[in-house]
């Protein structure tokens, strides 16, 4: 049986303020940052040479800020610019890789940019509709449904059928209800 080095093992490890569980293997336990997908991980790890089959607790306190020094800044470790999730920001101009609270924070400011310029996909972004020029024919339609009444009726049927109740009908000659009455010719047909 193989025991730890004399490093010590650590059940929880925080990297970019994230609380990852040590038992995690190197790999999946980075792809718990939001922000950092598979291949960034593994390219990550790839650059400081750590296995990626290994648990996560297993880090020292150096390759900690090794990887957070790779996760923040990944231009200065020559990464390419196509790996990263922000490129050419409309703010700065610069190439960026958001992480963790960043990312909805920046896409709620895109959307809302959007908006006051009153651009096409501002208008689809207020309507709630389809932005990237998908078919709206027959697909996402998540809200309910418009104009239709499901299951039962509109109204509760009252009594006496959907006509005008009885007691407002004029009365006949005889004292009953004139639809009750027979008309002349039907009377006719009768005798």
């Amino acid at each position: 049986m193989e025991y730890l080095s004399a490093q010590e093992y650590r059940h929880i490890v925080r990297i970019v303020g994230n609380d990852i569980k040590g038992e995690k293997k190197m790999v999946i336990g980075l792809t718990q940052i939001k922000g950092l997908g598979f291949n960034f991980a593994t390219a990550i790890l790839d650059t400081l040479k750590i296995n990626p089959n290994s648990n996560i607790g297993n880090l020292t306190e150096e390759n900690v800020k090794a990887i957070e020094r790779l996760i923040t800044d990944p231009i200065a470790s020559n990464f390419p610019t196509w790996f990263l999730n922000r490129r050419k920001d409309i703010e700065t101009g610069t190439d960026l890789h958001l992480l963790t609270s960043d990312i909805p924070f920046t896409l709620r400011n895109d959307i809302e940019r959007e908006r006051v310029t009153a651009s096409w996909r501002g208008y689809r972004h207020l309507s709630g509709l389809k932005v990237r020029g998908q078919r709206t024919r027959c697909t996402g339609r998540k809200g309910g449904a418009v104009g239709v009444a499901k299951g039962g009726l509109a109204a509760p049927a009252k009594k006496g059928g959907a006509g005008a109740p009885a007691a407002a009908a004029p009365a006949g000659p005889d004292g009953t209800p004139a639809a009750e009455t027979p008309s002349p010719a039907a009377a006719e047909k009768k005798e």
